[in-house]
C-alpha cells in the first residue's frame, strides 16, 4: 500500500496519515454496521443521497419456496426508498474478491426476489434492533421522513423485491480493477437492479484514524438509467416553506400553517425544518434530555401525528389514546384508535376554523405539561 492523506489540526500541526489495512475482515463489517454512511449515499445519488437502514448482518436468505436459510449476506439494508441493499464485504487480501464474490452476489439476489418473504425481512430487523436495546418502530420511525407510513415502507419494499428492484455491493479496502470492470457491466446490462462496489480505505497516523470511501461501477450510461432521485432535496426553512404551501395550496391554507408555527415558537424547545423534496416542519419539545417530536405540517397540507415515535409517557397506549379523544373532538377530526400504530394524518384546511385551532393547539398544549409531568 502507498500514499496518505494530511490532516491540519486545530493547533495547527500537520499529522500525516498513512494507509492502513485492516487486520480483519470482521472489523470492516464491524464499522459498516455501526456507520452505514460509509457506503457513501452522496456519492451514490448527489441529488438524493441515500441513506441507510440496516435490516441485520448476516441475514439468512433461502434456496426455495419456505426453505431454510442456504447463505448469509453480510449486511442487508434499506435506503429511504425502501430499496433492498444487499452487501458483500471482503479485504483486498481474499482472492475471492476477483470473480468468486461476483458469482455469490448474483445468486443471493436472484433467490432474493423470488424465496425472501418480506416478513422475514421485517421479523430479522424487528430482532436485530431489540438485540440492541432499540425500539423497532421507533427507530424506523426517525429513519422515514416525517409524513411517511411505515406500513406503506414495507409494502414499497415488498413491491422492489418482487420487481428486481434491488443494489447489490461490494465493499472491500481496495477495489480490485477486474471486480470494478465486473461491476461497470452489470450495472450497465442490469435493470432495475443496481451494482456497486464501494472502497473504503483506512488511514492511521498518532492515533487517528481516517476512513476514505470511493463508489466506483457508475458509468455515465449506469447513472442515467438508474437515477433514483424523483427531484431535488432540499432544505426547508420558514421562508421556502411557506413560499411553497402558499403557491401550492392558497393563502388561506398557509395562514393556519403560520399560526400553528407561532404557537410552536411560543410553547415549544425547537422546531426542526425536513431536509426532503416535500417540506415540513415539526415543533419539538425537550424535557430530561429527550426530545418529544409532537406533530409535523406538511406542504401537502396535511399535519402528522406522530404516535409512533412518541416518547415517554405518550408511549403507554393509554395516554395515546387519550390524546386520539381530544383531537377527535375538533368537528370533522375522524382518526381510527388503530392509527396510535403509525402516524395518522389530519387536514389543514380542518384548522382553518378559528375553535378547531384552538382545540387542536389546546391538547399538544395538555400534552407538553403531561410530558412535563413525567
Amino acid at each position: 500500500m502507498n500514499g496518505g492523506i494530511y490532516l491540519i489540526q486545530g493547533n495547527g500541526e500537520l499529522v500525516e496519515m498513512i494507509e492502513e489495512a485492516y487486520s480483519s475482515e470482521d472489523l470492516l463489517q464491524e464499522l459498516l454496521a455501526k456507520y452505514p454512511n460509509l457506503m457513501a449515499g452522496g456519492q451514490i445519488d448527489s441529488e438524493s443521497p441515500r441513506r441507510w437502514l440496516l435490516v441485520s448482518r448476516e441475514v439468512s436468505l433461502p434456496s426455495q419456496q419456505d426453505g431454510s436459510g442456504r447463505w448469509s449476506v453480510d449486511h442487508l439494508f434499506l435506503d429511504q426508498d425502501a430499496v433492498p441493499t444487499l452487501v458483500e464485504v471482503k479485504r483486498s487480501s481474499d482472492t475471492r474478491i476477483r470473480r468468486e464474490v461476483v458469482g455469490q452476489m448474483l445468486d443471493y439476489a436472484a433467490n432474493a426476489v423470488v424465496y425472501w418473504p418480506i416478513e422475514s425481512i421485517r421479523a430479522q430487523y424487528d430482532a436485530n434492533s431489540q438485540a440492541q436495546g432499540l425500539d423497532p418502530e421507533e427507530r424506523l420511525s426517525e429513519f422515514l421522513e416525517p409524513d411517511s407510513d411505515p406500513e406503506q415502507f414495507w409494502q414499497k419494499a415488498k413491491t422492489n423485491l418482487q420487481a428486481g428492484k434491488v443494489r447489490m455491493i461490494f465493499i472491500a479496502d481496495e477495489i480490485p480493477a477486474e471486480l470494478r470492470r465486473i461491476v461497470e457491466f452489470l450495472n450497465e446490462q442490469m435493470d432495475p437492479a443496481e451494482v456497486l462496489a464501494v472502497e473504503i480505505k483506512q488511514y492511521t497516523g498518532q492515533g487517528l484514524k481516517t476512513l476514505v470511501p470511493r463508489v466506483m461501477g457508475q458509468t455515465a450510461e449506469a447513472q442515467k438509467k438508474k437515477s433514483t432521485s424523483p427531484g431535488p432535496l432540499i432544505r426547508w426553512d420558514e421562508s421556502s416553506f411557506f413560499k411553497e404551501l402558499e403557491t401550492r395550496h392558497g393563502i388561506d391554507i398557509a395562514q393556519t400553517a403560520r399560526q400553528i408555527l407561532e404557537w410552536a415558537k411560543k410553547s415549544v424547545t425547537s422546531v426542526e425544518w425536513r431536509e426532503g423534496i416535500n417540506g415540513a416542519f415539526t415543533p419539538v419539545f425537550n424535557h430530561n434530555d429527550k426530545d418529544h417530536k409532537l406533530f409535523s405540517v406538511t406542504s401537502k397540507r396535511v399535519i402528522r401525528i406522530n404516535f409512533l415515535s412518541y416518547k415517554e409517557p405518550f408511549n403507554l397506549e393509554e395516554k395515546k389514546l387519550e390524546l386520539l379523544r381530544r383531537i377527535n373532538i375538533i368537528p370533522g377530526a375522524s382518526v381510527a384508535p388503530d392509527s396510535i400504530k403509525g402516524k395518522p394524518k389530519i387536514e389543514l384546511s380542518l384548522l382553518q376554523d378559528k375553535s378547531n385551532l384552538n382545540q387542536f393547539l389546546e391538547t399538544f398544549e395538555w400534552m407538553i405539561e403531561e410530558i412535563k409531568a413525567s
